[in-house]
């Protein structure tokens, strides 16, 4: 897995947390936490699939 994808992985977890902290407390701010972890978790799958297309090349 590229360094940038699982960077995007830690990112998008971390927006789950906050996510789910700011609906605990009552705070709508959570809804921008879930559209962060979209856009992460999107990030993450189009780093891994490129690096793997690129292997893919590479190797065969």
């Amino acid at each position: 897995m590229p360094r940038i994808a699982l960077f995007a992985v830690v990112v998008c977890a971390l927006a789950l947390a906050a996510a789910g902290v700011s609906f605990a407390q009552g705070s709508f701010l959570g809804v921008v936490w879930i559209l962060l972890a979209g856009v992460s978790s999107n990030m993450a799958w189009f780093y891994v699939r490129r690096a793997r297309a690129e292997r893919r090349t590479t190797t065969g």
